[in-house]
């Protein structure tokens, strides 16, 4: 009883002055009640960090928009009846730069597991029935708006087959086979062969790509965004200028949703690259990175390593708006920022 009424007493506060009553009255209990006291105010601290690092819904959504994937997993097993095991996956890779983003993803949707791939890969994976149904009723709740769009609706589709346990029959393991032939790059050979007959189903067509939350490009940002500086000879007092960049890079699919980000963000262009399957949204002007861009991304912060790009970005900015690059140190200055961004940043250990 008495140990009952100190750990209520710790969690519910004044926990420095009963504590150390306790213990001055009673020595021999301090070996029991530390661990419960470390327990007690780790947990409050964690409590804390993770409210102060909550992500916002539609900034999950947006980064699942640019790196998630959606995967079913069909495999030989001689133990099942059909020959084969079905498998539901969604997963997030990133460089280990990121893993305490994966792992306040992983936070905030409470289901998954944070794993290392390899030396420098972390993964965010879900596979089990209960858990996707969490991470599919977010994306019913907070619409993917890319043509990945499709992939999550075939993934559905799969997944309602599995949790009705059809994937336990021919007819039914038949179904997912044509759902996974119009999923991503379609099947792989070892299916083709084993399966010649079998029809596609019609891919979905995404036709709603309204940008319904501004924290959903945030999230896309920081998943595909760039911030870039550039520093070449030119005909300057220096002998060199300066110049910035920030760009979003997307197949040619969204071509649609990169060009409405010209109107959303009232700046920039979206080019299409000659002979590549793929395209920019670009902002090189001033006016457009000071006056949209890192007001839009202050006000909704961008998560994970890329933000640290983004502080730097601004740092040029500043340096910029104040024309300090026109003047050798300020150039250098600007160079050693440079060095440090994007693929020149070290990984912290």
């Amino acid at each position: 009883m008495l140990g009952r009424v100190i750990v209520g007493t710790v969690l519910g506060g004044g926990v420095i002055v009963e504590i150390i009553f306790i213990m001055c009255l009673y020595p021999d209990l301090l070996l029991s009640f530390l661990p419960l006291l470390s327990l007690s105010v780790s947990d409050g601290m964690k409590g804390k960090e993770n409210k102060s690092q909550m992500l916002h819904p539609f900034f999950i959504t947006g980064f699942s928009d640019a790196e998630c994937y959606f995967h079913i997993r069909i495999r030989r097993n001689n133990n099942m009846k059909t020959g084969w095991i079905v498998e539901n996956i969604f997963g997030i890779n990133l460089h280990k730069k990121d893993l305490t983003l994966l792992e306040q993803i992983k936070s905030f949707l409470g289901v998954g597991k944070v794993t290392y791939r390899g030396r420098d890969a972390v993964q965010y994976r879900v596979s089990s029935i209960k858990d996707l149904e969490v991470i599919i009723n977010h994306f019913d709740k907070f619409p993917l708006i890319t043509k990945k769009c499709a992939d999550f609706q075939l993934f559905k589709q799969a997944f309602e087959l599995i949790k009705c346990k059809n994937h336990l029959t021919i007819e039914g393991l038949r179904k997912i086979v044509s759902i996974r032939a119009s999923l991503n790059k379609g099947l792989p050979e070892e299916l083709k062969a084993t399966f010649p007959d079998v029809v596609p189903v019609p891919r979905p067509l995404v036709t709603d790509q309204e940008i319904k939350d501004p924290h959903w490009l945030a999230g896309f940002v920081s998943g595909e965004g760039c911030f870039l500086i550039n520093i070449f000879k030119a005909k300057t007092k220096t002998g060199f200028a300066v110049v910035w960049n920030f760009y979003i890079t997307q197949h040619l699919r969204d071509t649609e949703l990169m060009k409405s980000l010209v109107q959303y963000l009232d700046c920039g262009f979206f080019i299409s690259i000659e002979g590549q399957n793929w395209g920019n949204y670009v902002i090189k002007n001033l006016v457009g990175i000071t006056d949209k861009i890192i007001p839009f991304f202050t006000k909704y912060p961008i998560e994970g390593v890329k933000v640290k790009d983004f502080e730097n970005f601004k740092q040029v900015a500043k340096l910029m708006k104040a024309k300090v690059h026109l003047t050798p140190e300020g150039l250098e200055q600007i160079r050693l920022i440079k060095a440090g961004m994007n693929k020149g940043r070290k990984t912290e250990s």
